[in-house]
């Protein structure tokens, strides 16, 4: 009997990691890739309106190609739906990847991924007033950990830029936001929007329309008169930047498909400690990469605040772990990974990652 659960933690263990490099992949791969970005093409808002119309068009391509192979109709909501349930979610959301690129052009990769862990926070506070969590002492505990780690990185921080940082914490409280109400829209069966493929295809038309005023406002009259975009002297100029952001559209498209990838074929537990170890891989790149500094003070700031996350995924395991002891156990599906990733609704594990992720 024991040789046999060491057997299967070792098989869920294999299969893990593999997922497991392809999400750091994606997720360590945008990050940077935002950062390089700005510093030659400053236009943080464009780059995620045209980033929502690749997503759109990637997952419509998801959808189609589900739809053949399965022969049932995915979910479709229509405008009025969609504005009535799914704006709020959309507009959080988009706000807080328009803000979070927007950063980028003042904070280091570092300081950024720093004050991006603190979305947590809001996560909490947001979840308390929509009665998704309970008030516990431990709940304090975790907040004070987190925001005292916060406080360590940041003080006396000699990269340290006010308005970059102020940009990051506001798209962290959106982002509390966002993942809150994106979870209550997933947990309600009606709208068959348990499949991210499906939310992702319903929410990006709202996002961009959410966006585009803000974009008109600081990004429109700076952006016709650059050479980056409309006034142009060569052609090849023009092409390199339409395959830079195509890029960045396939990292974004692709973060969320392996998430919830890693999440389906494993656990929402293994994608939150994935996480956390990310993010330590990360400031390591960022280091030795960007030769970002970080004084003592702030690498124990940033032990700090790991701790409060590490505590919190404890916590969220220990809590539901009573709860999945009254499930059945699954069997394992037999189908391929992208089947489980596109599979009907009906189908679909009902399962919401509840750890953010940024853009």
């Amino acid at each position: 009997m024991a040789a046999g659960a060491g057997g299967a933690a070792l098989g869920r263990a294999a299969l893990a990691a593999p997922l497991v490099l392809l999400y750091y992949g994606f997720s360590i791969g945008i990050t940077f890739y935002n950062k390089w970005l700005m510093k030659s093409f400053p236009f943080p808002l464009l780059v995620t309106l045209l980033h929502l119309l690749l997503i759109f068009a990637l997952a419509a391509l998801a959808r189609a190609l589900a739809r053949c192979r399965s022969g049932r109709p995915r979910a479709a909501l229509s405008w009025a739906d969609c504005l009535r349930r799914a704006a709020p979610a959309a507009l959080s959301t988009s706000l807080d990847i328009g803000l979070s690129n927007w950063s980028f052009l003042y904070v280091t990769v570092s300081l950024y991924t720093m004050t991006k862990s603190s979305a947590i926070l809001f996560i909490l506070l947001f979840s308390l007033l929509f009665k998704l969590e309970e008030m516990r002492v431990t709940l304090l505990l975790v907040v004070l950990l987190i925001a005292g780690g916060l406080f360590m990185f940041t003080y006396k921080s000699t990269q340290f830029n006010a308005q970059g940082f102020v940009l990051v914490l506001c798209a962290s409280f959106l982002g509390g936001i966002r993942w809150t109400l994106t979870q209550i829209l997933m947990q309600k069966a009606e709208l068959g929007l348990q499949n991210p493929i499906d939310i992702m295809f319903h929410l990006q038309p709202l996002m961009f329309l959410g966006l585009f005023p803000l974009f008109v406002v600081f990004e429109g009259l700076p952006l016709s008169i650059s050479e980056k975009l409309f006034r142009f002297h060569e052609a090849g100029m023009l092409f390199s930047l339409v395959g830079k952001l195509f890029l960045g559209g396939i990292l974004a498209f692709g973060l969320g498909f392996s998430e919830f990838l890693l999440v389906s074929r494993t656990s929402s537990l293994t994608l939150s400690i994935a996480g956390i170890f990310k993010e330590i891989c990360i400031l390591f790149l960022a280091t030795h990469l960007l030769g970002d500094h970080l004084s003592l003070l702030n690498w124990l700031g940033f032990a700090v605040c790991l701790s409060g996350i590490s505590l919190h995924v404890v916590l969220k395991a220990m809590n539901s772990k009573g709860d999945k002891a009254l499930e059945p156990r699954k069997e394992a599906s037999s189908d391929p990974d992208l089947e489980l990733l596109l599979r009907h609704p009906e189908h679909a594990e009902e399962e919401v990652v509840e750890t953010p992720q940024q853009h």
